[in-house]
């Protein structure tokens, strides 16, 4: 399990918001009884999410502790249909093989969207010769079997300089995103790069080496602005750079995506495990959009709200 050491941006309004509405008791909720722990993994994409409502509720809720964490995925999967956790964190929809091992184990669950997400292509600040890239570029760069090594074997007029490659981490469903949506195939990757679920790793990468290239979510590039340069991405309809404006449309293509969490029924029968989900989907959008994602209509969020309190209540 990777560290949880990702802050997200300070969100002072709405602290002082949840703040003063939990002054009332001992809990910070006016809920004395309300207690216990949440524990969620999985993508650490949506991690930021997940991390800013757990900071956010607790200071509602300060005598429950949701423990956030993010081991990709695919990792998150593993744990969460063993029953070791609450929510898994996903950046991609459960697969085939993962919800066959759910249901071995027992474990019903409920999927849900929390927000939009892209993602981002980067190359170190002082490069000054990527300004887009067409899709079929990248294709040549990661697939397997690929033997481009060099800047100037994508394009002639590039320098002839290493390619220092930098991406998300097998057990990262950023990994099987972009591998499907830039090759055609999931999981389909030259191995020699730099890989690892923890988009930090692949940032700082990306910072320390002028001739690097790395892909990993929009969010953490929106974090980073001032330490990376993004590169635009034409899927033939000309160069577009992922903004929340070209995400929500759909536009930045092929590279936009849902981010969801899956939630486990029986965890819903803990008062907390329900107070927190209320609280998630409440906050969804306004937390989303604090840390740099897209976030989904009013309506998505209600009908989230709506699956939860059927799943609560057994119906």
């Amino acid at each position: 399990m990777k560290s949880t050491h990702v802050t997200h941006r300070s969100l002072p309004v709405l602290a002082a918001m949840f703040a003063i509405a939990g002054c009332g008791g001992s809990s910070g909720s006016g809920d004395a009884a309300l207690s216990g722990s949440i524990e969620i993994d999985g993508s650490s994409t949506v991690y930021l999410i997940s991390e800013a409502v757990a900071e956010e509720f607790s200071l509602v809720h300060r005598d429950v502790r949701a423990n956030v964490a993010f081991s990709g995925t695919g990792g998150g999967f593993k744990r969460f249909c063993a029953g070791e956790t609450d929510i898994s964190d996903a950046s991609r929809p459960i697969t085939d093989s993962e919800r066959t091992l759910c249901a071995q184990n027992g474990i019903d669950f409920i999927e849900l969207k929390v927000a939009l997400d892209g993602v981002a292509v980067t190359v170190h600040p002082q490069n000054d010769f990527v300004q887009c890239m067409r899709v079929d570029e990248l294709k040549r760069i990661w697939e397997p079997g690929s033997t481009i090594r060099r800047w100037s074997e994508v394009r002639p007029e590039w320098p002839a300089e290493s390619i220092k490659l930098y991406g998300a981490g097998t057990n990262s469903g950023t990994f099987d995103y972009f591998t499907e949506a830039v090759m055609g195939e999931s999981r389909a990757s030259r191995p020699d790069y730099t890989a690892s679920e923890d988009d930090n790793v692949l940032v700082q990468g990306v910072e320390g080496d002028r001739y690097a290239l790395g892909y990993f979510g929009f969010a953490y590039y929106q974090e980073n602005a001032n330490r990376l340069k993004v590169v635009a991405v034409d899927a033939g309809g000309g160069c577009i750079e992922p903004t929340v404006e070209t995400i929500e449309s759909g536009t930045y293509a092929p590279l936009s995506r849902p981010l969801f969490i899956y939630v486990r029924t029986m965890s819903l029968a803990r008062p907390e495990a329900r107070a927190f989900m209320d609280f998630y989907l409440e906050h969804a959008g306004e937390l989303a959009r604090q840390v740099g994602y897209v976030p989904l209509g009013a309506d998505e969020y209600q009908a989230g709200m709506s699956l939860v309190q059927r799943s609560a209540s057994g119906s």
